[in-house]
């Protein structure tokens, strides 16, 4: 079976952070999934990108290609709510991924998604309807119920890969 593995970076980081408390090897995770499913044909990693990035941020996304990822940044947005005063930092790539998914259904029979964002699910449905097979990976607290419900037994808890991912 050939896969591609599509990994929304901001999800797949605060799942660990805040969720598991513990930080998993993206090349291990992509092992994991091809040892399970087999071939991957693809993986993208998706991720905001300061402007320029910190020597951290840059060594890891220069790292992510000898992994085995392509590698989709945009540069993160500053947003500034001034009824709040808040400021937020974002860069959503939701639809870098579902372009993707759809730009390359010829080359994969299953896809695995890593992330919980709700705005997915009807992504999930249609590539469903037009024959592929999908799974997603995220943690409990941090995936879309909805998400969840489309997803059936075909989610899988990023806890229950520690023993084979954790760094």
């Amino acid at each position: 079976m050939r896969v591609s593995v599509f990994v929304d970076g901001a999800n797949f980081f605060f799942m660990q952070r805040d969720g598991l408390k513990w930080f998993a090897d993206p090349k291990k995770m992509l092992e994991c999934i091809e040892n399970r499913y087999g071939e991957i044909a693809d993986a993208f990693y998706y991720i905001g990108k300061d402007a320029p990035p910190d020597a951290r941020q840059q060594a890891f996304l220069s790292a992510l290609p000898e992994m085995g990822f392509s590698v989709v940044t945009k540069q993160i947005k500053t947003i500034y709510d001034s009824k709040t005063g808040t400021i937020r930092k974002k860069a959503n790539l939701d639809i870098e991924i579902v372009l993707d998914m759809f730009n390359t259904i010829e080359s994969y029979d299953l896809a695995v998604l890593v992330s919980g964002d709700g705005d997915f699910d009807r992504a999930l449905q249609l590539l469903k309807a037009r024959g592929k097979r999908t799974v997603v990976i995220s943690t409990e607290n941090f995936i879309a119920t909805e998400l969840r419900a489309t997803a059936g037994r075909h989610y899988i808890d990023l806890a229950s890969m520690e023993a084979q991912i954790r760094k």
